[in-house]
């Protein structure tokens, strides 16, 4: 629908844009991205026809823009600038009315039905329609940025362009519109072009993004190639870590914030553990970067709580996370800074224990019970009990995420090793249990002090973790032993 080739140009002798050369097809969205003076306005303005080219191409529909009159370039394309002239004062419905005007012929035009229903869906698209007979000087800046919007999709041309058009807007009307621009690209085949300063913005909603520099094209493709850490350094020169989004899989970038004053000593000892009858508790000085099968705050994130709840043996819950949420807000801890599992062991028999370099420490916590102990080469179609081995790893250094994932390795080939050690066997199948139904493993870091790439059992941090994970363990479930023989004593 779109097509630019080798099109160069800008203001006076010195062109800001130099061969760039797309397509974007019908449905398609494409994201122009680059920092302050890329090109990336001048490159819209050109594509609009607002500036002409001093070389290349912009075809639109089979036609070039020169080809087209100004009413009919208007029918085909519709352009959102980034600055709006609003000299005279309209309504919002006369606002987005104007973008009817291509459509309109001769002297005295009759307004059509059909013009009618363009204003009134685009102005309902944009969240507009109660604003109907406001002047819009009256308006805020992101306000009058959706009318401007609404006046765009009324033209219904088949190509957009829009320059920054998530300006002045709040996240839920950034969401909106772009959910609405996105929309109409995908079941109306509208062609979108779309100037970003918001890297994230641009991953999330477009089918490709291209990266503007000093004018040329750095990169372009879709978003998993252009939205890389390298390539984002080096055009924007500023530090950032890239990773996929939670829940589709598009890249995100982080800013890394650059060289600051040196970074405070993080240290958790074992003395920092607290225990007691109802919990296990962890109250970080400040938060450390952790991941973790927790029933509350699973997954990758930093906190400074880490809590290890006792319920009993019986326990059950429609909504065990919810649950947990009250159960913490009711003991007043912060339910955005702690990470929270449960079990049915007895939290008092906590093990702790310190491994490691004295100056760099891993802090081992285990809490077990076996009675519940599964194979899990055979465990399909047990019961679910409330989890009775949870183990928790603090390291005080500084781990890579690859590092972290091998930590809960090592750490779970080091609980699987202390089971067969003291011989747990699964009550249904007497073969050798490697842990309990619903286990849970947190492994955490300071983020300071040592650097660790690796966490594997040959590594010096591996065999730290290793070694601590089968010790506690082994002298957990021990605890287990000698608390139920007990009890089994008193039973009799």
């Amino acid at each position: 629908m779109l097509e630019v080739r080798e099109l160069t140009g800008g203001y006076g002798d010195s062109p800001v844009v130099r061969s760039v050369s797309f397509e974007v097809g019908k449905g398609e969205m494409l994201g122009i991205l680059g920092p302050n003076g890329s090109g990336k306005s001048t490159l819209l303005k050109m594509l609009s026809g607002l500036l002409p080219a001093d070389s290349g191409t912009v075809t639109v529909a089979g036609k070039t823009v020169r080809e087209y009159s100004r009413k009919e370039f208007a029918r085909q394309v519709a352009v959102l600038p980034q600055l709006q002239a609003d000299t005279f004062s309209h309504s919002v419905f006369e606002t987005v009315a104007l973008g009817r005007y291509p459509h309109q012929s001769g002297l005295f035009s009759a307004w059509s039905e059909r013009d009618e229903r363009a204003v009134a869906d685009a102005m309902d698209k944009m969240g507009v329609t109660r604003y109907r007979d406001t002047q819009i000087e009256f308006m805020s800046g992101g306000e009058r940025q959706r009318v401007f919007v609404a006046q765009a999709l009324a033209q219904e041309a088949p190509v957009l362009l829009l320059d920054e058009p998530t300006n002045h807007l709040d996240i839920a009307h950034q969401q909106q519109l772009l959910d609405t621009i996105r929309l109409q690209a995908t079941e109306n085949g509208l062609t979108v072009v779309s100037v970003f300063h918001d890297i994230n913005l641009a991953s999330l909603y477009c089918d490709r993004l291209l990266l503007l520099d000093r004018g040329e094209v750095a990169a372009i493709g879709t978003p998993d190639a252009v939205v890389d850490e390298a390539k984002i350094n080096a055009v924007y020169s500023a530090r950032v870590k890239a990773g996929m989004h939670p829940e589709i899989p598009k890249p995100q970038i982080t800013l890394l914030p650059g060289e600051g004053p040196p970074e405070r000593k993080r240290a958790v000892k074992k003395e920092d553990i607290k225990v007691s009858g109802q919990f296990v508790h962890l109250d970080a000085e400040v938060p450390v970067k952790a991941i973790s099968s927790a029933v509350h705050q699973a997954g990758a994130g930093w906190f400074r709580h880490f809590v290890n709840r006792h319920v009993d043996a019986g326990y059950r819950s429609d909504d065990a996370t919810a649950e947990m949420r009250d159960w913490l807000s009711g003991n007043g801890f912060p339910l955005s800074q702690t990470a929270a599992m449960m079990t049915a062991a007895m939290t008092e028999d906590a093990v702790i224990g310190e491994y490691g370099t004295p100056d760099a420490p891993v802090v081992v916590c285990v809490t077990a019970g076996v009675g519940n102990a599964v194979d899990a080469s055979i465990g399909a179609g047990r019961e679910m009990y409330a989890g009775t081995i949870n183990t928790w790893v603090i390291v005080n250094g500084h781990l890579t995420d690859e590092a972290l994932i091998q930590g809960m390795v090592t750490a779970t080939e080091a609980k699987t090793k202390a089971m067969h050690a003291e011989e747990v066997l699964d009550p249904l199948t007497g073969t050798v249990a490697t842990g309990t139904s619903t286990d849970s493993l947190l492994i955490a870091a300071t983020q300071t002090g040592v650097r660790y790439p690796y966490a594997g059992t040959v590594t010096e941090l591996g065999g730290a973790i290793g070694r601590g994970v089968y010790e506690c363990t082994v002298r957990a479930i021990r605890k287990y032993r000698v608390r139920k023989s007990a009890a089994e004593r008193d039973g009799q």
